[in-house]
């Protein structure tokens, strides 16, 4: 049977009715009891890392879950990390970059309802990701959820209450899941040995353009941190009003060594800056990267590996646009 390590991080999967609303307290064992059929599946061992509600995750745990698995990758066949919905996708996104090239399956699952609840969808969450953590055709970081299987640089949640939570964004899902068997379409490209990496720069924002963003407020964003994701309308591209404020804050901080990376609001189909003039001035600055087909969840986590270690401008650049996994196909 193959062996899997179950990681714990909390979430609504493990909450429990409290006087202050649902927390966080069931271990993975006691997850594990709830679905008994799993132990005819695979042997499992547990490892408990921190309990929270993920509203509360940081980068920091994302390097605490890295860890765990390259310090337990040789004795396992695969990895199960059970976790909160809310911020999954952009835990799915960092350890996609954090441990690359992986051959056995890391899995994050979690649920909508909490697994004491007749009408959870805990259950069959956990029994369907520890199908695909036991599976030879399953590679590399993924979500599985509601019967999907979601590559971990493309999911996005892009439903708050329904137990379908999640969506693949710009690429397929890798695979479905139905009464316990899995059907994989795309079997992810794999290395003889993973890449581990062990550092982020968790100094990188966001900022949501809006009709008559403040200038004073991309100002202020780009002084404090090494990069600034900006999530932009349409195609993207950078509103010039009538004094071009805006475009001069980007100069500014960008020859000073800051990094923007451009990508849109709009959930399909990606950005494209060489459509318009307010986007076309954009790619004449070495400092702006462009997210293309990317999610904002993926394109975070990039720079935040990226900066972590390179600050020279071209390699900054040519790792950002070379692909790790399907995170990026189509660049313009």
């Amino acid at each position: 049977m193959k062996r899997i390590l179950m990681i714990g991080t909390g979430g609504t999967i493990a909450s429990e009715m409290t006087p202050d609303g649902l927390s966080p307290e069931l271990t993975p064992a006691q997850l594990l009891r709830a679905v008994p059929s799993i132990s005819s599946l695979c042997e499992v061992d547990c490892l408990s890392l921190f309990s929270i509600d993920s509203t509360n995750i940081t980068p920091a745990h994302y390097l605490r879950i890295a860890g765990a698995i390259c310090e337990h990758y040789g004795h396992y066949d695969g990895f199960v990390i059970s976790h909160g919905t809310d911020t999954m996708a952009y835990t799915a996104a960092a350890l996609s970059y954090l441990i690359r090239g992986a051959k056995k399956p890391i899995i994050l699952t979690g649920a909508q309802k909490p697994i004491g609840f007749d009408s959870t969808d805990s259950k069959i969450n956990l029994s369907d990701a520890f199908t695909c953590a036991c599976s030879e055709k399953i590679h590399g970081v993924n979500i599985v959820f509601s019967g999907r299987v979601i590559t971990g640089t493309r999911a996005r949640k892009t439903c708050s209450k329904s137990f379908a939570a999640f969506s693949s964004i710009n690429y397929p899902d890798i695979g479905t899941l139905q009464d316990g068997r899995l059907l994989c379409y795309i079997e992810s490209e794999y290395a003889p040995t993973p890449l581990f990496s062990a550092a982020l720069d968790a100094n990188v924002g966001l900022i949501k353009m809006i009709p008559g963003t403040d200038v004073e407020l991309m100002d202020f964003l780009l002084s404090r941190k090494d990069a600034v994701i900006m999530e932009c309308f349409g195609v993207g591209g950078l509103p010039s009003y009538s004094d071009d404020a805006l475009f001069e804050v980007v100069r500014r901080h960008t020859e000073a060594g800051k990094y923007i990376v451009v990508t849109t609001q709009v959930q399909n189909e990606g950005s494209d800056l060489s459509v318009y003039s307010v986007g076309h001035r954009l790619k004449e600055n070495r400092g702006v990267l462009e997210a293309y087909d990317m999610t904002s969840e993926a394109a975070l986590a990039k720079i935040m590996w990226i900066l972590a270690e390179t600050r020279d401008p071209d390699e900054v650049a040519a790792r950002f646009y070379t692909p790790v996994g399907p995170d990026m196909l189509h660049r313009g």
